[in-house]
């Protein structure tokens, strides 16, 4: 059992709060989402009629986005548009991706982006200007929930999370400009949903704590201002899995797996260190390996496999492995330290030696004063910062950009 010093503790903390997005660049994307929502919406949308849906997926979705390593580098934001009103057998891939192409330029040209619209095997990318710091990749969608509740339990599998589930476009697809209706899958609702669930004590627990600080509601504390031990300590390990890999980017752990693996072992500890320890001890043993394969299912599709990649490329496996040990190695010797300077020191080669001495110099012991101060900061921004919860679905606004 390895032992949390009051320091490490006081630590880890700044040191999340170091990698957390700002309030303001929040805000920032969720404009972003906002005006391509409304643009769609509009009266002259060639799309108005199919009831587009745009919301974010990935770390966005779940809180656990970080900073760049670089001050000036770019926040990658991912994104869905849904055509609610549309099916699978209405279309071909690339009718819908050509649908959204044609928007989504006109929007870029009503916009002044200079940068042209970039294309992803299953999105178009917006560039924004050099100072803004985005770049939004938006993936073209279909309702998919029916028919992978129908697949999932057709199979035995848990279809619990399957009714958010969408058909998504890949223009490496064999059929990927044929009707059909086997198109590629995705849930990134499903999987927030998930998510959120394993740490669903830990955040309202975290949520009062804030609002009785600042003697207000529950409710006028904003969701994305409520972090949880689960997603400060992803976004540790994210900082020390990019550090350890930034000159073999190939074989890097990819997030998706550290985040699935986290929030198995995640218990609902109160503290980062408490639920770093947990999650480093325990998340490998949440991966199956027949003797050939390594399994990680994604919890909203039991059928799709986040390790299915490991079989062809084993040196991504033995990469995982190697990244494992070194994060138990350095995080477990730091949390049993009481020196804030022997804790930067050894945590500085794999996290940067700048993030390793700003976090060293915000660490303080956290009093009620500072808690006070940050809840009552939160709390005045509810009345004039939205929450967007998750399921909202109002014409031109982005459902699901929430706390998660």
């Amino acid at each position: 059992m390895v032992t949390i010093t009051k320091e490490a503790e006081g630590y880890l903390e700044a040191l999340a709060d170091e990698l957390t997005i700002s309030p303001t660049r929040y805000e920032q994307a969720v404009a972003r989402y906002e005006s391509l929502g409304k643009w769609l919406h509009r009266d002259a949308s060639t799309v108005k009629q199919y009831d587009p849906q745009v919301y974010s997926q990935g770390s966005f979705r779940l809180g656990t986005v970080i900073k760049p390593e670089d001050e000036n580098g770019q926040y990658d934001i991912d994104s869905v548009c849904e055509l609610a009103a549309l099916k699978k057998d209405q279309l071909t891939q690339y009718t819908l991706k050509e649908l959204l192409r044609v928007e989504i330029e006109a929007y870029r040209i009503a916009q002044a982006m200079v940068k042209p619209l970039g294309e992803g095997r299953r999105c178009w990318t917006l560039e924004y200007a050099d100072g803004a710091q985005f770049h939004m990749d938006i993936v073209p969608a279909l309702p998919n929930g029916t028919s992978m509740r129908l697949l999932l339990e057709s199979r035995g599998l848990d279809a619990q999370w399957a009714g958010t589930a969408i058909a998504i476009t890949d223009n490496k697809h064999p059929i990927f400009y044929q009707p059909t209706t086997d198109w590629p899958r995705s849930n990134p609702k499903g999987y927030a949903a998930w998510f959120r669930s394993r740490m669903a004590v830990a955040f309202s627990r975290k949520r009062r704590k804030l609002a009785e600080a600042a003697q207000a509601s529950i409710e006028s504390i904003p969701e994305y201002r409520v972090v949880t031990p689960l997603q400060q300590a992803i976004m540790i390990l994210k900082r020390h899995r990019d550090q350890m890999f930034a000159e073999r980017k190939g074989v890097k752990p990819i997030s998706v797996i550290l985040t699935t693996l986290s929030a198995h072992a995640y218990v609902g500890e109160e503290t980062i260190g408490q639920a770093l320890v947990s999650i480093l001890t325990k998340m490998d043993r949440f991966i199956d390996f027949d003797g050939v394969r390594s399994y990680i299912p994604n919890p909203s599709d039991p059928l799709e496999n986040f390790a299915d990649k490991w079989a062809e490329h084993p040196e991504r496996r033995a990469a995982f492995y190697e990244w494992l040990e070194a994060a138990r190695r350095d995080f477990f010797y730091a949390a049993q330290v009481s020196s804030r300077q022997m804790i930067t020191d050894s945590v500085a080669p794999r996290i940067g030696r700048g993030l390793a001495e700003r976090a060293r110099d915000r660490a303080e012991p956290k009093s009620a004063s500072s808690l006070l101060r940050t809840a009552t900061a939160a709390s005045a921004t509810a009345a004039a910062t939205p929450t967007f919860p998750t399921e909202r679905r109002v014409p031109g606004k982005p459902a699901g950009f929430g706390g998660i």
